[in-house]
C-alpha cells in the first residue's frame, strides 16, 4: 500500500488535542520491544501535546529525530571570533 492510501485508512489523530502530528516513540521495555509487535502496535507521540500511545503498525506517522541531528553544532569560525570578544 502506498503512503496516501494508509493515512485514508488508518489516520492519525491524538486522543488527547485531536492533532494529527504523530511521530515514532522509543520503546520503553521488553514487552513494548517484543510483545506490542505481535498485536501489530507500536508506542506513538504526539507531536503536540507530547501524549503518549500506542497505535497499529499501519497508521501513517513520522520518524523519530535522532538525538544527533537534533542538536545544531555551532560554525567554528563563529566560535573562534567569539573567543576575543571582551
Amino acid at each position: 500500500m502506498s503512503d496516501s492510501s494508509d493515512a485514508r485508512l488508518f489516520p492519525y489523530r491524538c486522543a488527547e488535542c485531536g492533532s494529527p502530528d504523530g511521530f515514532r516513540s522509543r520503546s520503553r521495555n521488553v514487552v513494548e520491544r517484543f510483545l506490542l509487535p505481535v498485536f501489530l502496535l507500536r508506542p506513538v507521540r504526539c507531536g503536540q501535546c507530547f501524549h503518549r500511545d500506542y497505535r497499529l503498525i499501519f497508521t501513517p506517522v513520522r520518524d523519530r529525530l535522532s538525538d544527533s541531528s537534533a542538536g545544531i553544532r555551532p560554525h567554528k569560525a563563529a566560535a573562534a571570533t567569539n573567543r576575543h570578544v571582551a
